[in-house]
C-alpha cells in the first residue's frame, strides 16, 4: 500500500450526517438566537470555510466550544437516525485488508462514533478514534497521533470532506484525500489543492496503493 496509515474524518466522511448536522444546528440556533439554516440554503453554505460559515451565520467564534459541545449530546440521540456514505462499507473492509494503522480523528465525540460503528459492526475495523474539541484543532492530533503510533508523515493519509481537514493535512505535511460527498462543495475544496479528490468511496482504493 502507499498509505500504511489511514486516518479518517467522521462526519460527512464516513457517516451521512449533513441533514442531521443541519437539524442539529437549527436547534441551537432557535435556543440561543442565531440564523436558522433553511434547506435551501444548504448549497450555498457547503462552498463556505469555517470562518464565512460563522459570519454567515452569526456565530461567535468564542461560542463554537460550547456550542460543538452541546451539538455532540444532541447528535448522540440521532445516532440510529444516521447512515453510512453509499459505498463505504465495502471500501473500509477492503482498505483494511492492507493498512497497518486505520484510525479516525473527529470533531464530534468518541462515543457518538463508537454508538455509530458498532450500529454497522465495523468498529473493530478501526485501531483508533481520537476527538478534539475545536474545530480548528486537527493538525495538531494528524502530529499528535503520528508520534503517537511512530507513523511516518509521508506514510499518513487524512481523508476528509471540510476545508478545514484540507488545511489540517497541509499544516501537519500529511496526504490529504478530499471527498466530495460531504460538506463542502467539490469546487471550494478543490481551490484548497488536497493531494486527491475524491467523488465516490471505490476511488479511495486507487489513492492508497
Amino acid at each position: 500500500m502507499k498509505y500504511s496509515s489511514l486516518i479518517f474524518d467522521f462526519d460527512g466522511t464516513i457517516a451521512d450526517t449533513l441533514t442531521q448536522a443541519a437539524e442539529v444546528y437549527n436547534v441551537l440556533a432557535e435556543e440561543h438566537g442565531y440564523k436558522v439554516v433553511k434547506p435551501e440554503e444548504i448549497p450555498a453554505l457547503r462552498h463556505c470555510n469555517l470562518k464565512m460559515l460563522t459570519k454567515e451565520l452569526g456565530v461567535s467564534k468564542f461560542r463554537l466550544p460550547f456550542l460543538l459541545n452541546k451539538g455532540r449530546k444532541i447528535f448522540k440521540e440521532r445516532v440510529d437516525q444516521l447512515s453510512l456514505i453509499d459505498g463505504m462499507l465495502e471500501t473500509l473492509h477492503e482498505l483494511r485488508k492492507n493498512t497497518d494503522n486505520f484510525g479516525i480523528l473527529t470533531s464530534n465525540s468518541t462515543e457518538n462514533v463508537e454508538l455509530f460503528l458498532n450500529n454497522y459492526g465495523i468498529r473493530d475495523l478501526f485501531t483508533f478514534i481520537s476527538s478534539t474539541s475545536k474545530l480548528t484543532g486537527k493538525s495538531k492530533h494528524l502530529n499528535s497521533i503520528s508520534r503517537t503510533f511512530s507513523i511516518k508523515k509521508g506514510d499518513m493519509l487524512y481523508i476528509g470532506d471540510e476545508i478545514r481537514d484540507v488545511k489540517a493535512s497541509h499544516k501537519s505535511g500529511i496526504s490529504v484525500a478530499a471527498v466530495t460527498w460531504g460538506f463542502n462543495s467539490k469546487e471550494s475544496l478543490e481551490i484548497e489543492g488536497p493531494t486527491y479528490l475524491i467523488e465516490h468511496p471505490k476511488e479511495l482504493l486507487e489513492v492508497a496503493k
